[in-house]
């Protein structure tokens, strides 16, 4: 039986994530954040975590919902723990997996929020394009919205991403994997004017090599990126909160909306499992609704 202290295991899972998954900072830190809590339950009951049941796991996930954890956040709390003891599994640090038949207690996924078109309209058009400032933060908006990207994606995009003449944007995403999204003109046109114009104006003859930079030559953060983006709520005068992950909702929904196939919309997202993408299926079944009752005779 091992004899390594939880920090040191929980280092050790860490360290493989970074370094042979290629997982990103944030994504580190959650995994950290969830484990680090599963641990110290281990620990007041007396057992470590290689040799946890899976009834101790039962009763770690009920104290989770009991401590007012939203299902979103137990349900990504028991992803951790899965993929944490598979990763036992591989390494032979246990015998059997006590996740594989511990199913999630009641509905996981919640529907996701987005904002109406005209919503979005409004955010878009609150930058101030007269302004350095103001032209790189419409065309980051724009471009979030038209490539549905992570805000990690979106700030720590290389100058060397967007190719102009296909219109596409080549982005690195989780575990590094590589994806290719069209651009839509409108966004397009955001980005040219912001490169030609407002980046050297920002930069001032600094070098940088995030696509989006500040006024101090460095790039934007994703701390500096959800700054501006509450600023802009209140600018166009959208009352829900808004984050960068529902301008993503926002992209798949519309796109769905408006005909895409559920596939597309994956390739787009760059989720490696369709599972993921179908939390939008309900945006599916009320298109097909609404085309039964326009083509149906009988509707």
């Amino acid at each position: 039986m091992s004899v390594r202290t939880p920090h040191a295991l929980l280092q050790e899972y860490l360290n493989y994530c970074r370094v042979e998954k290629g997982l990103a900072d944030n994504s580190l830190a959650a995994y950290r954040r969830d484990l680090e809590r599963f641990l110290t339950f281990c620990d007041k009951a007396g057992v470590g975590a290689e040799d946890a049941s899976a009834e101790l796991l039962r009763r770690y996930i009920d104290s989770l919902q009991q401590d007012g954890l939203s299902s979103r956040s137990v349900a990504r709390a028991l992803t951790s723990l899965r993929v944490f003891y598979r990763y036992l599994l591989r390494q032979e640090s246990i015998g059997a997996d006590p996740t594989a038949d511990l199913s999630a207690p009641g509905q996981w996924k919640q529907l996701p929020k987005f904002l109406t078109v005209e919503e979005v309209d409004r955010l878009l058009a609150a930058p101030d394009p007269a302004t350095p400032q103001g032209g790189r933060d419409r065309a980051m908006l724009q471009l979030l919205y038209a490539t549905g990207l992570r805000v990690t994606e979106l700030v720590t995009l290389p100058m060397r991403a967007l190719h102009r003449e296909l219109g596409v944007l080549r982005v690195f995403g989780k575990g590094g994997k590589e994806r290719l999204t069209p651009v839509g003109r409108e966004a397009l046109a955001a980005v040219e004017s912001y490169l030609e114009n407002d980046r050297p104006a920002l930069l001032k003859r600094r070098a940088a090599a995030e696509m989006f930079v500040t006024a101090r030559g460095g790039g934007m953060t994703r701390q500096g990126f959800w700054v501006l983006l509450k600023k802009y709520r209140l600018l166009a005068g959208i009352s829900k909160e808004i984050s960068p992950h529902l301008l993503r909702h926002s992209f798949a929904t519309h796109l769905l909306e408006r005909g895409a196939d559920l596939r597309s919309v994956q390739m787009m997202l760059g989720h490696s499992d369709i599972s993921s993408t179908q939390i939008y299926t309900h945006v599916l079944r009320e298109r097909l609704r609404k085309i039964y009752d326009q083509g149906h005779p009988r509707s």
